[in-house]
């Protein structure tokens, strides 16, 4: 068998349009761009890393896994967000996509419901609503993504509900989905799929459940997916802190069966910051 080891050289470089201290502009920019280097002992001949890795998967090649030019829009009772992207990340993770779909890393707009409660309805692209590890490396504790992250969505499209109670404590949503990681619906699929998300936050506690409902084969054999997500996070202090995760899922073997293919994964990272500018973690 042959030794896997990973060595990564990253680089971050993030740009926003509007500072902490200037929030009064209805339209940001902002851009991103995660440029790497990375060596596999395996050393493979196509220079790709296993199938089962989508971010920093080329082997000895200085490249871009994630780069993307952002505007937001925000005003009122009117919001949107629409970004380009490029990069190996996304030649791997969206290589089931059509055309310039391929190159949409979010396309969505919502509108407010009320004016005295913070619900709102937003169709489009969207980051995924399960898991606490997303596609823009900035974002994670850890260089490269856990193989909970890798195996449920980053991306989804379909419309949602959402609702935020005045403290912020308490964050509910609804989804109509077009699939599990899909933007075009499969061909001969014409089931919907469904996903939910409970956040509570309380001080230094995060608690997280999110669920996804649905099926991406054709009508004509279709196996159902059930699929569960929940995480935790903790803050042991204003630099340190815990994650604790573990997601579930549910597959038919054949179209109604009762017989149901099952997977599970736990996860556990540490984090500590030792400055400003640098912090370790150990998943």
């Amino acid at each position: 068998m042959k030794r896997f080891l990973l060595i990564l050289l990253p680089l971050i470089i993030f740009y926003n349009s509007t500072s902490q201290t200037d929030t009064s502009k209805t339209i940001v920019f902002s851009g991103y761009m995660e440029p790497y280097y990375a060596y596999s002992s395996s050393v493979p001949d196509n220079h790709t890393l296993p199938s089962f890795l989508y971010s920093y998967n080329r082997h000895n090649e200085f490249t871009l896994n994630l780069g993307y030019i952002k505007a937001q829009y925000n005003k009122n009772s009117i919001r949107a967000n629409f970004a380009l992207m490029t990069g190996t990340y996304a030649e791997a993770n969206l290589a089931s996509e059509q055309g310039i779909m391929k190159n949409i890393f979010e396309a969505n707009a919502g509108v407010s419901l009320s004016s005295q409660h913070n619900l709102w309805i937003d169709a489009g692209i969207f980051h995924s609503h399960i898991g606490f590890e997303s596609a823009v490396g900035k974002d994670c504790h850890t260089v490269t993504r856990s193989l909970v992250a890798e195996n449920s969505p980053y991306y989804e499209s379909g419309v949602k509900i959402s609702y935020t109670n005045s403290d912020g404590t308490w964050f509910f949503s609804g989804l109509l989905l077009n699939g599990w990681q899909k933007i075009k619906r499969p061909d001969g699929n014409n089931t919907p799929a469904f996903g939910s998300q409970i956040q509570y936050r309380k001080n230094k506690l995060l608690l997280n459940s999110s669920t996804f409902i649905g099926s991406d084969s054709p009508d004509s054999n279709r196996t159902m997916r059930y699929f569960h997500n929940f995480y935790g996070q903790y803050l042991f202090s204003e630099k340190s802190g815990i994650i604790l995760g573990f997601d579930i899922g549910f597959q038919q073997r054949m179209k109604g069966a009762s017989d149901y293919v099952q997977w599970y994964a736990p996860v556990v990272i540490l984090f500590h910051s030792i400055s400003d500018n640098i912090s370790i973690a150990y998943r």
